[in-house]
């Protein structure tokens, strides 16, 4: 099988490339240079010249709190266009496979645990990512929508929770929550601090 992984330079696509079963498939990894997804009509050219048959979509402006808020606009716009483009032309160009990462924002801040997915657009999202998680909540209404206009595309969503792991990002700017609590507490043993500020309520 063909795979076309957009944000294979990214922590998720980076670990898809190198996972011991990725030697099993055919994965086209573009750089933004070769496949800009902000641009329909280039990713539409991309798709129609390689004719992949899944697309797994990886790729989005992705950061930790600070930077959800410092850019809400960036990080709303940004991934919903990236997101409208790579879904509309995979589905014009007779993709039938498609899985689309959503992020675990887009539930309600307030929901209860064991979270379901039919807990999406139940309640008020976290106020600090917000833009974020509208984009992804689009994009997965879309996998859905598709699907259920034409049964033939298998358009999914999985929703990871707090990724973590190999090709991380720990700077304060861009980190997500585990790895910046890693570097906090790395910083406090370093530092000889009797405390550190760790945010949320656990």
């Amino acid at each position: 099988m063909k795979i076309l992984l957009t944000g294979s330079r990214g922590m998720v696509g980076r670990n898809i490339v190198e996972h011991p079963f990725a030697s099993n498939y055919e994965i086209l990894t573009p750089s933004s240079a070769e496949l800009n997804l902000l641009d329909f009509d280039s990713v539409k050219r991309y798709i129609a010249a390689n004719q992949p048959e899944m697309v797994i979509h990886a790729a989005g402006i992705v950061g930790g709190i600070q930077a959800n808020m410092a850019k809400p606009v960036r990080f709303l716009v940004d991934n919903m266009q990236i997101g409208l483009n790579i879904l509309m032309a995979s589905q014009e160009n007779r993709v039938n496979r498609f899985m689309n990462l959503g992020s675990s924002c887009m539930y309600p801040r307030d929901a209860q645990n064991p979270l379901s997915e039919d807990l999406i657009l139940k309640g008020e999202l976290e106020p600090t990512n917000e833009g974020y998680a509208i984009a992804k909540v689009t994009s997965t209404r879309l996998c859905e929508y598709i699907n259920r206009e034409d049964g033939s595309f298998l358009y999914k969503t999985v929703i990871p929770c707090n990724l973590y792991g190999k090709y991380d990002k720990f700077d304060p700017e861009h980190s997500h929550m585990i790895p910046a609590v890693i570097r906090k507490l790395h910083n406090a043993k370093k530092q000889a601090l009797d405390s550190i500020d760790i945010w949320g309520n656990g």
